[in-house]
């Protein structure tokens, strides 16, 4: 019996040892590479929201409990904290492999090199022996009558292990709903999002995306603005296609031609012009009239535009709907933008339109806000960026008695590049989060990615520049993200993180 309660003694002391070098190694480790640590942890599908209190809070409480490991009277204490802490790690692990959107890098020295199903391993085991710790004191208390069965293993350790694991799930609840509905500003990084498989050199800088068919691209080019190339998507075919003016008449400036379905739409909002035709001969087939002059529009459908134009109040920019079949033609919607300076630099962005969803969709260039529309131009909602910037930083000059207005200074672009593709806007971001690399901000152009249907933000990746070239254009499909990066168009194949939160039924 002698020998029996040495073995377990001895077996103690060797858990409570092996749990000290775990903590103190992994805590040390943490706060030697703090800064590195607390980006793990801000990248976290549970804790991103909370990285800056845990960031302090874990290896502190790792220090604590070898602390309280040393010292005899209170090592019963301490094994408890073991169990509670290890289980919340095995819980916060299981979480990540079978419930989270994407798995983390792991964190923290030797423990870094496990894959995420070793590392479990690893922590059940620990689990195991802090279980084992705990049965072995108890049972050496009760036979020196030091004990109460108050204290008994079989309440106190499932109770310890479930509110641990309930904690988690807590923290894991909490975390998701505030990245995706009210983010801190903490990017979501996930790896393997898109890959590049096709690059093709298009030798000149001037080329734009007009749009897409399930098996091409098309992309227009300002120096040749009667001219669409279509690129196939395995990026081995070519083929030019030349638009005729049907009308001498009209003298063009600034040419686009948008390419939506079957159809084609050569627009120049200077004239003002919409003209429309199939993709099939590439003749234009019909002319919209009465239209107003405008800065940009979208197709809503081949009678209808929504557009944005100067005739707001100052010449204020202001969104509208044209419709060519209605007795009101135009139909202007000055409720949607809103004025912080001038009401034409502070309310300048990008004009999108979703035909799955039937909605417009506004990004504004200088502050944190996004603007859905129905296609009756009726405000669905406004939301919001993860950045912080909801109010212009610009500085506007008035010249000539007040008649032109100028940009006295560099602005704060929060929003540049942007494109929907159904559920699915990207955007390029000009502003870093918290926890974020300077580094990557160096070579990559960083892009968020929303749902418009959820209202909610999804994740963050970069695309790196080629060479001293960065991004210039977006354009997304079902499948693929197309790019456009100095002279050359690359083609990058969404993954299946992204491919299964596009709606495309």
């Amino acid at each position: 019996m002698k020998l029996n309660s040495n073995i377990g003694t001895i077996a103690k002391e060797i858990i409570c040892l092996l749990y000290v070098m775990l903590f103190v190694y992994a805590a040390v480790s943490k706060l030697l590479d703090f800064d590195n640590f607390q980006v793990q942890l801000g990248q976290s599908p549970l804790l991103s929201v909370y990285a800056s209190f845990v960031s302090w809070i874990v290896p502190t409480l790792e220090l604590l409990i070898a602390c309280l490991l040393f010292i005899p009277k209170l090592r019963d204490y301490g094994l408890y904290a073991c169990l509670c802490l290890m289980t919340m790690f095995t819980a916060y692990i299981y979480i990540v492999l079978h419930y989270s959107s994407f798995v983390p890098c792991s964190c923290g020295g030797i423990l870094e090199k496990m894959s995420w199903d070793v590392h479990l391993i690893f922590n059940i085991f620990f689990v195991g022996l802090a279980v084992l710790a705990i049965c072995l004191s108890y049972r050496s208390q009760i036979k020196k009558n030091k004990i109460g069965n108050r204290f008994s293993p079989i309440k106190s350790i499932p109770v310890s292990i479930l509110s641990s694991t309930v904690v988690i799930i807590a923290l894991f609840l909490s975390s998701e709903e505030m990245m995706e509905h009210k983010n801190p500003f903490i990017r979501r990084y996930i790896k393997r999002t898109v890959q590049l498989v096709h690059s093709k050199d298009l030798i000149y800088n001037s080329y734009y995306f007009s749009g897409s068919s399930p098996d091409k691209l098309y992309l227009g080019n300002y120096t040749t603005p009667l001219q669409i190339i279509s690129i196939d998507t395995s990026f081995k075919f070519q083929d030019t296609h030349n638009i005729e003016n049907s009308d001498p008449k009209i003298h063009y400036r600034s040419i686009k031609i948008l390419v939506r379905g079957k159809y084609f739409y050569l627009m120049d909002g200077s004239v003002p012009s919409i003209s429309a035709g199939s993709t099939e001969d590439w003749k234009i087939s019909s002319k919209l009239n009465g239209l107003p002059y405008f800065t940009a529009a979208e197709p809503i459908d081949t009678s209808s535009f929504i557009f944005r134009n100067n005739n707001g109040i100052k010449s204020a920019n202001i969104l509208g709907i044209y419709t060519a079949n209605n007795d009101r033609k135009i139909q202007y919607k000055p409720h949607l933008l809103k004025k912080q300076i001038d009401g034409i630099f502070d309310t300048d962005g990008i004009l999108h339109y979703s035909r799955k969803m039937k909605r417009s969709v506004y990004v504004y260039f200088y502050r944190n806000e996004i603007i859905v529309t129905d296609n009756n131009g009726n405000l669905t909602h406004r939301s919001k960026t993860i950045d912080t910037f909801s109010r212009a930083k610009i500085k506007v000059s008035y010249l000539k008695n007040e008649t032109v207005r100028k940009m006295s200074a560099p602005p704060l672009t929060v929003n540049s590049l942007s494109t929907l593709h159904n559920n699915l806007l990207f955007i390029e971001s000009k502003i870093p989060g918290q926890y974020e690399d300077p580094a990557l901000w160096k070579h990559a152009s960083i892009i968020d990615v929303y749902d418009i249907s959820k209202n909610s933000y999804v994740l963050s990746f970069p695309i790196f520049m080629i060479g001293d070239d960065k991004l210039k254009s977006l354009y997304l499909t079902d499948r693929h993200l197309y790019v456009l990066i100095g002279t050359k168009v690359l083609m990058y194949e969404l993954k299946e993180n992204l491919k299964n939160a596009i709606q495309t039924d």
